[in-house]
């Protein structure tokens, strides 16, 4: 039963019809910051410019130009999910990877989890240094927005490309959220502890920084001696290897704030 709130002229609004016009408000805010900064923008642009030619040839009679686009209507729908397909694909991800769908999976997503292990597992070998922000409760939005964005399903071979001393994102630190490689060249706050100065390097510092301002995990892998640590809540374990850190992040990430330092 839609039961009415307001009214307007003879215009009623009921609760329902609040309902449904902030559904679709949410939806194309949502579609909005989805498709910001990304080539998906000038796209939807374009099919825009098509539509609104359209509905003026329409009301101008204008015969020819209505025709030819009338008969673009049926591939409409084709070209946009090509167009859209990277976009698309990476929608969906994140809505079965969102808060609400995983009330009802209780699984992290062992997958990313092997390639991140993987990943930090190559860096070492590779003597390449790794700073890996894994995002649990706690937003870091001005961090993400801060670096480069990247949004990218994570590959070990990406994660690895990233931090090669050759690659221009290589400083900084990779934010992962919703097992999305959000961002890369993320500067993250330096630890305030006086003892972390004498005793850590900038990119651990910048881990416990970042651990003690969130309840981040963020993966380090030493540059100069290749060890692979594992900061939470202002405390480090090192000596991690693909096994030992894997088995950390599906007990870090599966059961929540309560987790005991094991390696």
């Amino acid at each position: 039963m839609n039961i009415q709130i307001f009214q307007i002229g003879f215009l009623r609004v009921g609760l329902i019809d609040l309902l449904d016009i902030l559904a679709v408000t949410y939806i194309f805010y949502r579609g909005y910051l989805f498709v910001r900064r990304t080539r998906a923008v000038q796209m939807s642009i374009g099919l825009i410019i098509i539509f609104v030619v359209y509905f003026f040839a329409q009301a101008l009679n204008m015969r020819g130009l209505s025709w030819i686009l009338n008969k673009l209507t049926t591939i409409w729908l084709i070209a946009f999910v090509v167009l859209f397909q990277p976009e698309l694909r990476r929608l969906l991800t994140i809505m079965g990877q969102s808060r609400i769908i995983r009330l009802f999976i209780k699984e992290q997503s062992s997958v990313v989890l092997e390639e991140i292990a993987k990943g930090c597992v190559e860096l070492s070998h590779r003597g390449y240094g790794g700073l890996i922000v894994l995002v649990r409760d706690t937003g870091v939005k001005a961090i993400i927005e801060a670096g480069v964005q990247i949004q990218a399903v994570v590959t070990s071979s990406l994660i690895v490309s990233i931090f090669n001393p050759r690659s221009p994102l290589h400083d900084g630190a990779i934010v992962i959220q919703n097992d999305i490689i959000e961002a890369a060249k993320c500067i993250l706050p330096l630890s305030r502890n006086p003892d972390t100065e004498q005793r850590w390097g900038t990119r651990h510092r910048a881990a416990i920084g970042m651990s003690e301002e969130s309840d981040a995990l963020i993966i380090v892998v030493s540059e100069e001696a290749g060890t692979i640590s594992l900061v939470e809540n202002g405390e480090i374990t090192r000596g991690f290897n693909y096994s030992s850190l894997l088995h950390r992040l599906n007990a870090a990430l599966k059961y929540g704030a309560k987790r005991t330092h094991e390696k």
